[in-house]
């Protein structure tokens, strides 16, 4: 990591289309995210103190925490940054001076292929298994414990619960439609590792997945699916989500259209890095919250 934790989080964006889809997404969770940035800032936010001696000695004993290697706050950063499409690279440095803008998604539509629904249900599990093994990674605990994830997740809030939302309605509901659960299960149920082993965010992550082969890998990723699909069900039942009522929710923010979904989703993919920047805050309350318990 070149870049220490405070300089991310004091680079975090307060406009930009990551930020305003987020803020499309706040119709679910209402309250939920606020688009936390600013290291000091966020450290007077997490602990509600002013005092400028303690608000230095949290930020210094949080820095020293991230770059102690022995912990997972930097693998964790690194999994969330990674499992970010290849896309968004390229989107974000195209839209760089639009930032704070309302961007057209017309605009766009010379660059954007649509994922195959196969593509993108592996891309959906992998970026929550990447959820898993980032939430194990920053509480120290082994990358396999699902059943301490599933008991976390129903306790998420804030930026965290943002990713998951985020993750259901981007990657899960505008892409494969209203019975994403059980077409992504059915899709990664019948993956083969070779096929699995061609995938590119697999490429990138496949070495802190849990499992000796990628037939070992494949199995923690179907199982890890199918033990949060009652959660990621209850979420869509009990938030009313439908793909054209996300769609609707974001035309307020992003200029989108919702007679093309999947290009839509490309779109999405392409032009946000919602776990990087949500990812980012959420470790950045973590550390905080340690450093403030230990000094």
């Amino acid at each position: 990591m070149s870049k220490t934790i405070t300089q991310l989080v004091d680079e975090l964006p307060t406009g930009g289309v990551t930020v305003m889809v987020l803020r499309g997404l706040d119709f679910v969770i209402p309250g939920q995210w606020n688009n936390l940035v600013g290291f000091e800032n966020t450290v007077r936010t997490v602990t509600g103190e002013n005092d400028p001696a303690l608000i230095q000695q949290v930020s210094e004993r949080a820095l020293w925490l991230y770059n102690d290697k022995k912990e997972g706050y930097q693998k964790a950063l690194w999994l969330y940054q990674t499992i970010d499409s290849a896309g968004t690279a390229l989107g974000t440095a195209a839209l760089a001076n639009k930032i704070g803008e309302n961007v057209s998604f017309l605009g766009f539509l010379n660059h954007l292929t649509p994922k195959a629904n196969k593509a993108q249900a592996i891309d959906l599990s992998l970026k929550l298994v990447a959820e898993l093994v980032g939430f194990c990674l920053i509480n120290g605990i082994p990358g396999d414990s699902i059943g301490d994830f599933l008991a976390a997740l129903g306790d998420y809030s804030g930026e965290s619960l943002m990713r998951m939302t985020a993750l259901v309605c981007l990657d899960g509901l505008i892409p494969l439609g209203p019975d994403f659960i059980s077409s992504a299960l059915s899709t990664i149920g019948n993956l083969t590792p070779k096929e699995l082993e061609q995938n590119e965010g697999f490429k990138r992550i496949n070495d802190v997945i849990p499992g000796k082969t990628s037939e070992g890998k494949l199995q923690f990723i179907q199982g890890s699916f199918d033990s949060v699909k009652g959660w990621m069900g209850d979420f869509v039942s009990q938030h009313d989500l439908t793909p054209e009522k996300v769609v609707k929710n974001l035309q307020g923010f992003v200029d989108i259209t919702n007679d093309k979904l999947d290009y839509v989703a490309a779109f999405l993919d392409m032009t946000t890095n919602y776990y990087t920047h949500t990812g980012t805050q959420t470790l950045a309350r973590r550390l905080i919250e340690r450093a403030v318990a230990e000094i």
